[in-house]
């Protein structure tokens, strides 16, 4: 998946209306609402947003014409394939009405030259999981983890053996499992959380 690597400014003045983007990575709504109240401006005409975040999607037109911002915005971070993306594009009005297609392409190119500023990173989804262990097998559990950049969340000890949580990529879950087949002659166990 593709994300931002940080936030990202862009401003201009279309027909003496200035539309200023601002674009983050987000990955809640608890988070976009506060990207949004971060960068809103409540003395401007219009705060037109939209976000995608975990294949979710949300858009607000803020009392534009419908469809004329919210969701342009919404089909520029759809087509480059973004992921908990949000961009907001404020605009105040300059006294000259663009009409719908004049919107549309004001809200969606603003948002798009916001994101060529933008640093993409590729982002790979991650899940947690629990592996158990009896002691005799904790080193080589630990050295097969920063093989694959395993997180560790909680490092426990049992009366079995030992209890970890750890986060990693969910693409390597397989490749780990084995591993930790391998490692532990089959004794360790690895449950998702």
């Amino acid at each position: 998946m593709l994300s931002l690597a940080g936030p990202a400014c862009f401003e201009e003045t279309i027909k003496k209306s200035r539309f200023i983007a601002h674009a983050a990575c987000v990955t809640s709504q608890a988070e976009s609402l506060d990207f949004y109240e971060s960068v809103a401006d409540p003395e401007a005409t219009h705060n037109c947003w939209a976000w995608r975040i975990n294949f979710q999607v949300r858009s607000s037109d803020d009392g534009e014409p419908s469809g004329t911002a919210g969701r342009p915005m919404l089909n520029v971070i759809e087509r480059r394939q973004l992921e908990n993306t949000m961009v907001v594009v404020t605009r105040y009005f300059g006294g000259i009405k663009l009409g719908v297609g004049g919107l549309v392409r004001a809200y969606s190119g603003t948002t798009a030259k916001c994101l060529d500023r933008a640093q993409i990173v590729e982002i790979y989804p991650m899940a947690e999981y629990v592996i158990r262990a009896g002691f005799e097998w904790a080193s080589s559990i630990h050295g097969l983890l920063d093989q694959f950049s395993a997180e560790k969340l909680e490092d426990n000890y049992d009366e079995q053996g030992l209890v970890l949580k750890i986060r990693c990529r969910e693409a390597d879950f397989g490749k780990l499992a084995t591993g930790l087949r391998d490692a532990s002659r089959g004794q360790a166990q690895i449950l998702k959380t």
